[in-house]
């Protein structure tokens, strides 16, 4: 296909698709004339991934180049293809060694990993991106005093654990080893807001459940929601609730 058309496929501005071939974001196609060049399927498929990664997903130019770099080492074995590819992704620091909250974030954390039965040593899980995310979020919700011990992400824990079996298939119904890394970055990017979505969603279903109609409380046997759900009093109204 011309340049014209895999712009009308892809959605992308023939300018966009320019722009990412001097970026090395998308191949070269074959040359057809001094002019011309002649793309298949195959920069059909990539252009899709790039515009998931920068439109979707946010990442910059060059951390999209650098996934597309690990999703093409073929020098890697397929597992460490997925991994390397999903790696390159957007990263946030490792906290600073020494944070008080830091610390309890990893002892956290690594109970977690062992009551979930995660093997470090396999998974490479201390050097992974997603590791050290996971220990700054954890950290801030210890600074202010959130409830982030091993038992209170555990329920987060399996929840990916079965998740992740799910990823994966949708992964490997792909056809292609290299139609697999591409869905392994692809799905990474997209899927993440549908979780987060229905993650809220399900809040406000549940708060309803629990709250709609009724006191702000929750049920009197003490098995409504948690604390934080419940306003503080007025300056007025404080004598006649129970003391804090």
């Amino acid at each position: 296909m011309r340049l014209a058309e895999l712009s009308e496929r892809s959605g992308v501005p023939t300018a966009t698709i320019k722009y990412y071939l001097r970026e090395g974001l998308l191949r070269p196609g074959r040359r057809v004339s001094a002019t011309q060049a002649a793309y298949d399927e195959g920069h059909l498929r990539r252009l899709r991934l790039v515009r998931a990664l920068i439109q979707v997903g946010g990442v910059s130019v060059a951390a999209a180049r650098e996934v597309i770099a690990a999703a093409e080492d073929t020098s890697l074995d397929h597992h460490m293809r997925l991994g390397a590819a999903t790696w390159a992704l957007p990263r946030v620091p490792a906290p600073e060694a020494g944070d008080e909250a830091a610390e309890a974030a990893r002892g956290a954390v690594d109970g977690l990993l062992a009551r979930l039965g995660w093997d470090p040593a396999r998974v490479e899980v201390t050097a992974s991106p997603a590791y050290r995310t996971l220990l700054d979020s954890v950290a801030a919700l210890a600074r202010l005093g959130y409830p982030c011990g091993t038992e209170h992400l555990l329920p987060y824990g399996r929840l990916a654990a079965e998740l992740a079996v799910t990823d994966l298939d949708l992964v490997l119904a792909e056809p292609t080893a290299d139609g697999q890394v591409e869905a392994a970055v692809a799905l990474t990017v997209l899927y993440e807001p549908v979780l987060l979505s229905l993650r809220r969603l399900a809040h406000a279903e549940e708060s309803a459940r629990r709250l709609e109609g009724g006191d702000v409380g929750g049920q009197d046997d003490g098995s409504g929601p948690p604390e934080l759900s419940r306003p503080t009093p007025a300056a007025g109204d404080r004598e006649s609730g129970p003391s804090r």
